[in-house]
């Protein structure tokens, strides 16, 4: 019974945060959620910094969570919305050894970013790639003067459009 109700509740949920954000459609969404939170504040002064960056190419809107709730990173992670999302070190490495993640090798340097490098089991062969970049190491985080530190971003497998996402990303990861 209890394993019912908690299906339940995770349906519910889900249906909830799906018919969530009703606002205009970006190109590339970007969802952030820390070990402590993001102040939403901070997510719209991300958002205006990094979209003056990327010009008329892309439309980003950056959504920031302020207090770190795993239900709610799943159902973002499982709602496939989102172009980029940006998450605990902790909860990157752990999902990311299940694969699911796009490589980021034609976006960034390995060497770059070598905490963002995970070796994933995909299609019964082992990969090494760069799947995260480590935001206290990038320019746009440094430079609003953010701590970045144990927060990853990467584009996840069911991203929309993964292409423009990783055109966004290429600009995040610049140092």
């Amino acid at each position: 019974m209890r394993r019912n109700g908690l299906l339940c509740l995770l349906l519910m949920m889900f249906v909830l945060a799906a018919g969530c954000g009703g606002g205009s459609k970006a190109d590339v969404s970007i969802f952030m959620i820390g070990s402590n939170g993001i102040p939403n504040e901070a997510g719209e002064k991300l958002q205006a910094s990094l979209q003056s960056e990327i010009g008329e190419s892309a439309s980003v809107q950056v959504l920031a969570a302020p207090i770190f709730s795993m239900e709610k990173l799943i159902v973002e992670i499982a709602a496939g919305q989102n172009g980029i999302l940006m998450i605990p070190e902790n909860h990157f490495k752990a999902m990311g050894e299940q694969g699911g993640y796009v490589p980021l090798d034609d976006v960034a340097k390995a060497e770059d970013f070598p905490e963002g490098v995970l070796e994933v089991t995909e299609d019964g062969k082992k990969q090494k790639h760069l799947y995260g970049i480590p935001m206290d190491q990038t320019k746009w985080f440094t430079e609003l003067e953010f701590d970045g530190k144990n927060l990853f971003a990467f584009i996840p497998a069911n991203a929309p459009d993964k292409e423009k996402a990783k055109q966004v990303m290429k600009i995040i990861a610049e140092k």
